[in-house]
């Protein structure tokens, strides 16, 4: 299946390219003077080049707040570890509490059993 989805993302590119050329050629045969055809064309680059500005800066605008959301996140589940961690300090704390005087107990039965 993705040789499919890589073949239509070639037609698909191969189809803009040759609607790009298109335009160009015509242009350039287009029945107008030199000078006309060259200030169409610049024209069209800097339309291109400040929609182009515009997509480059909404995308790094969506990056850079991916970027902090991720950060945010991560504070929270570092924030989150740190409180688990000391929890589980304080469980552990008392399992170990619990269990001394588990042992405490049997060595008091012990010691009466044999003494």
């Amino acid at each position: 299946m993705p040789d499919r989805n890589t073949t239509i993302k070639v037609g698909a590119l191969m189809l803009i390219a040759g609607g790009v050329i298109g335009a160009g050629v015509a242009l350039l045969f287009a029945p107008q003077s030199g000078k006309a055809t060259r200030k169409d064309i610049s024209r069209y680059a800097r339309k291109v080049r400040r929609r182009a500005e515009d997509v480059v800066d909404d995308f790094s605008d969506t990056i850079s707040r991916m970027v902090e959301t991720v950060g945010e996140k991560s504070a929270d589940i570092l924030d989150r570890g740190t409180d688990l961690a000391h929890d589980v300090k304080k469980e552990i704390l008392k399992t170990i509490e619990d269990g001394q005087e588990k042992l405490e107990k049997q060595r008091a039965r012990l010691a009466r059993f044999l003494g």
